[in-house]
């Protein structure tokens, strides 16, 4: 066929790619021609194509357009009408308004009582939506696109998001591949909005394509035809994936860009035999066929993009190693938009497509071919299709880590352990550390050593990884400070253990110097340790620590007593991060996202946050723990709150936690949007999530409590009757 393209970015690119690829003689051009058109198909790429009224030219002309009337168009170019219209079909939608009248938008919004986003009715190529994060920024966001124009006030939605783009005969609405899009400037989606930075397809999402299209997309084509006007074309709904389900953003009315330059090349039917029998009401007849694997964008934009591009760079090694005959292997695709094939021309100047078996061989092809390109001033993320690893991942063990295998261990072994035991170990296997009779300390009537052994875990990889040695020194010691101090006791001196494949003196003594630092402000002495060589046991520049604590406690103030109860309350302590715990599935998270980068909501720099050293709750305890009205405390680590608070609790007792009593830190709200997929039991037994200790108190001391405790604290929860259970609430 003689195929005419209308437009003229990556979008258009892909478009005629498509229709190359399978033998078609393709023409692409910005605006339809005045004279008569000699093409037997238009396929229409940008909106203000269509809202200018290229299909209903077309059909006046009496040749095929793929794309739908100006009419129908409105779905894209009035975000008001389409929020109506989605009202009317009982579409799941948030709550909105349209208004031209800033009053009318920020009373709405004073009513509303919640975050909204605030967006320009009309076409605004991407840009037209501003997220405000205060009171303040969102006045000033409604004042500012009301001065331009009609807008809509709309409640924020939190999740992850999807683009589903469905061709559509007017009757009938087929899928294509799920994807997802960046439309952030910045790595880890910071930065200002874009017209998209990269996607990726399939997307991994908890839904099926037929059922989001039979949901949010066939509803509006039953509307039209009932009307007289069939819908034509490609019909993309933006959907975020809420708690609550998957919820409209947004139609559009077009292939999305740069989503179209990541499904495209995914589709192994004919796209202009596809999109003529959509003009000819016949895609029900018609198989659309999709190649198995994933495909990954990547976009390149100029300098100031998105706010005033620099143009006029030279680009260079720009060649086309797509081939197009049919069997082929075509591992990337470079497709141009804001360029002339040799110098800068647009904001957003080209993408590269890269293909492969899965996501990661995708990711690799593109990233490949995108590093023999440059141009001044190039601006290219790093992290496209960070967040499908998250999504991927339903349990810790997929990970690498399996909960349940370690507490089965400790099960088989307990018994072979506690035969070892003679009447002066009280605790042993399973408690936060050995405690052991030490009458011989003279200062207290009965004193009990308490013992704890611990290491880092694999947050030591991560602090090879990037050079960073001081914290994991304070992170050995400072855990197993608070393994003791849970029993009550105070720490005497640590034994440290340090082993690598090299032993490097530099990092050694900085690892040292952390673990010196921590005993000092704990009062404890380092007494020594072992360090060891060991090569091929440790991979290159890995390395491991691990740690041994004594404290003592007099026998009378050991923790937990015995009058824990039903009615007593929980308190918690903020955590200063992941601690020591959680990092194979955050490095599993994270390991598309650049360490330097500062993600939407983090005040710092990724790596800053995940290496933020495990706090010691000694200093803020001492007092309250002098006071006598403490009866346990636990120390939330591997196994988080679930596998932790019943190791103080008795038979007696269940503890009902109430998830929403404390604020969660801002990387554990990250990483909760990345991994969609985790329920919220496997996610608190996984993470500390923000409570790295838990208070247990009855409930009539809890107020002096908490006022003896010099930093901010919540009451999360309470004990109940029960088997020694925990319950998430």
């Amino acid at each position: 066929m003689r195929v005419l393209v209308i437009g003229g970015g990556g979008r258009e690119a892909a478009i005629a790619w498509a229709c190359r690829r399978n033998g078609h003689d393709v023409a692409v051009v910005a605006d339809l021609p005045d004279d008569p058109l000699d093409a037997d198909l238009v396929i229409v790429g940008p909106e203000g194509a269509l809202v200018a009224g290229v299909a209903d030219e077309c059909a006046r002309r009496g040749v095929p357009c793929f794309g739908p009337t100006a009419a129908l168009a409105r779905l894209e170019s009035s975000k008001g009408y389409t929020r109506a219209l989605a009202q009317q079909l009982g579409l799941p939608s948030p709550a909105f308004v349209r208004t031209e009248s800033a009053t009318e938008a920020l009373a709405w919004w004073h009513e509303l009582g919640r975050p909204v986003v605030v967006k320009l009715d009309g076409l605004a190529a991407g840009k037209g939506v501003i997220v405000p994060q205060s009171p303040a920024a969102t006045e000033a966001a409604i004042r500012e696109l009301a001065a331009r124009g009609p807008i809509v006030v709309e409640e924020r939605l939190t999740g992850p998001e999807c683009s589903l783009m469905a061709l559509c005969d007017g009757t009938t609405a087929t899928p294509l591949p799920i994807a997802q899009d960046h439309k952030r400037l910045a790595e880890g989606d910071a930065g200002p909005n874009t017209g998209g930075m990269g996607a990726y397809a399939p997307a991994p999402v908890p839904h099926r394509a037929s059922e989001l299209t039979a949901r949010f997309i066939q509803p509006v084509l039953d509307h039209f035809a009932a009307a007289g006007t069939p819908y034509v074309g490609v019909l993309y709904a933006g959907l975020m994936l809420t708690e609550d389900g998957p919820r409209l953003l947004e139609f559009n009315c077009r292939f999305g860009d740069p989503e179209a330059q990541a499904v495209l090349p995914l589709l192994e039917s004919d796209l202009a035999e596809l999109a003529l029998a959509c003009c000819n009401g016949r895609l029900a007849e018609t198989s659309v066929e999709v190649l198995d694997g994933a495909a990954c964008t990547v976009v390149a934009a100029a300098a100031g993009y998105p706010g005033a591009p620099e143009l006029g760079a030279v680009i260079l090694d720009l060649f086309d190693v797509s081939p197009l005959d049919v069997g082929e292997t075509v591992h990337a695709i470079v497709f141009e938009a804001g360029t002339d094939g040799s110098v800068v021309t647009g904001g957003r100047v080209l993408a590269v497509t890269g293909l492969g078996d899965d996501l990661g061989a995708a990711r690799d092809h593109a990233y490949a071919r995108l590093a023999d390109i440059s141009f001044d001033g190039m601006q290219v993320r790093r992290d496209i299709g960070w967040r499908a690893v998250g999504a991927e991942l339903m349990s810790y063990a997929a990970a690498g880590v399996d909960i349940d295998e370690g507490v089965r261990a400790v099960e088989q072994m307990k018994a072979a352990v506690e035969r070892t035991h003679g009447p002066a170990v009280l605790h042993g296997l399973g408690s936060f550390g050995g405690t052991f009779s030490g009458a011989a300390l003279k200062e207290m009537d009965e004193p009990v050593l308490v013992a704890s052994t611990d290491g880092v875990g694999t947050k030591v990889e991560l602090a090879a990884r990037l050079g960073r040695h001081h914290g994991v020194g304070k992170d050995i010691v400072n855990h197993c400070i608070n393994d003791v101090l849970v029993q009550g006791a105070h720490p005497l001196f640590f034994l440290d253990y340090i082993a690598a494949s090299r032993i490097d003196a530099d990092h050694v003594a900085e690892v040292v110097a952390g673990m010196a630092e921590a005993c000092a402000e704990a009062g404890c002495a380092l007494l020594g340790g072992e360090t060891a060589e060991m090569p091929g046991v440790y991979s290159p520049g890995a390395f491991d620590i691990a740690g041994t604590l004594i404290g003592a406690v007099d026998r009378a103030n050991l923790l937990p007593r015995g009058d824990v109860a039903p009615g007593d309350v929980l308190i918690g302590l903020g955590s200063s991060g992941p601690h020591t715990n959680g990092y194979s599935l955050l490095r599993k998270v994270f390991q598309w996202l650049p360490m330097d980068a500062t993600p939407a909501g983090l005040d710092r720099p990724l790596a800053d946050a995940l290496l933020e050293p495990h706090r010691s709750y000694l200093p803020v305890l001492r007092g309250v723990l002098d006071g006598g009205q403490v009866k346990a405390l636990a120390h939330i680590t591997g196994g988080g709150i679930p596998e932790n608070l019943p190791r103080v609790l008795p038979d007696s007792c269940d503890a009902v936690v109430h998830l929403d009593a404390w604020p969660i830190p801002p990387l554990f709200r990250l990483v909760r949007e990345a991994a969609t997929r985790f329920d919220t039991f496997e996610l608190y037994r996984t993470l500390n999530m923000g409570i790295g200790m838990i208070v247990i108190c009855a409930a009539a001391d809890a107020d002096a409590v908490q006022r003896t405790i010099p930093e901010p604290s919540w009451m999360i929860g309470e004990l109940v009757a029960g088997g020694g259970k925990v319950h998430l609430a």
